[in-house]
């Protein structure tokens, strides 16, 4: 009988013995189960939250405005460039995916609701103009470092003879000299033209055969052989623009200053004098410095030649292009 009770307290003794280690391995698995669930939660968060886009602010660095302002006709295409680009010319557009126009003192991005007005290539077009088109305009530069603008001012004209003196540009020829006419900011219309650019004195069309009046393989310049103080005035050039079977003019007014010869210094080019390394592929910038001397009213005029061509023909599509006078 004392046999028996001894072997029933040992049998109950090995089942709560082993309930003991059932639960504690019960216990275990349990915490080796959910442990990494609310690790995985803690990491990711919410499985159906979306991550968040973060937005720089409005506070760009604004880096001037540009200091040629754009005066134009009314009812002509207008091109205005972004400042900001100009170190970067030969970029294609994509290399400017955060680039947009506004004008001052409105929120309201370009291209809104007026279709005269769109962006191409990081430039804006205007087209036509028209005088309530007049105003500042800024272009802005951000991505997710930075953000910098600068803004360009436009002034759109009727054109009239009152309103010469403000589009025309100025240049300067010396009597007795063969003088040059250079039709400025046709940049984004010549490749289009085929090279059509009608000259004008006043408005009486210049014969392409006078001997006067030289044309030259650039339509964009013209030469006056010999010239005399009866040559300054104004001078017009027209060139054609089609878009989307509308043909519109691009007139550049200049105004030709003909002066007396004077003593001057005789330029001279400081450099480049030696033949220039490039890396193939790679983006080159070569800078033509030239002394005029002390005369600061000097009316020397610097260009480049490719092959003794103008480097508008020589490189049509723009791959070689001039940088600005300074």
């Amino acid at each position: 009988m004392q046999s028996s009770r001894l072997r029933e307290s040992r049998a109950l003794g090995k089942l709560v013995q082993t309930m003991f280690i059932l639960c504690v391995l019960m216990t275990c698995v349990s915490a080796l189960t959910t442990s990494p669930v609310e690790h995985t939660e803690r990491v990711s968060g919410t499985p159906t939250t979306p991550e968040k886009h973060i937005e720089l602010g409005d506070n760009c660095q604004f880096r001037g405005r540009e200091f040629k302002s754009e005066f134009r006709l009314e009812g002509e295409p207008v091109v205005l460039r972004c400042p900001l680009t100009w170190s970067y010319s030969d970029a294609a557009a994509s290399s400017y995916p955060f680039l947009t126009w506004r004008k001052m003192n409105s929120s309201q991005l370009i291209p809104g609701d007026e279709p005269r007005l769109w962006v191409k290539d990081a430039s804006l077009w205007v087209l036509p103009a028209v005088q309530p088109d007049s105003g500042t305009y800024i272009c802005t530069f951000r991505n997710a470092s930075h953000c910098e603008e600068m803004s360009i001012e436009l002034k759109v004209f009727k054109d009239t003879e009152a309103s010469l003196p403000f589009v025309s540009y100025s240049q300067i020829s010396t009597v007795s000299t063969t003088g040059l006419l250079v039709c400025p900011d046709l940049k984004e219309f010549i490749g289009k033209t085929g090279g059509n650019v009608q000259w004008y004195k006043g408005s009486v069309l210049l014969d392409r055969d006078s001997k006067k009046f030289l044309r030259v393989r650039d339509p964009t310049r013209l030469l006056i052989s010999n010239t005399s103080l009866e040559d300054a005035g104004f001078y017009r050039c027209v060139a054609t623009f089609l878009h989307k079977g509308t043909k519109y003019n691009i007139t550049r007014n200049i105004k030709l200053r003909v002066e007396e010869m004077t003593a001057e210094s005789i330029p001279v080019i400081i450099s480049p004098l030696e033949t220039i390394p490039a890396s193939l592929g790679s983006r080159l910038i070569v800078p033509c410095k030239v002394f005029l001397g002390t005369d600061t009213s000097s009316n020397t005029i610097v260009w480049w030649m490719a092959n003794s061509t103008f480097i508008s023909v020589a490189y049509p599509r723009g791959r070689v292009t001039e940088g600005l006078l300074q």
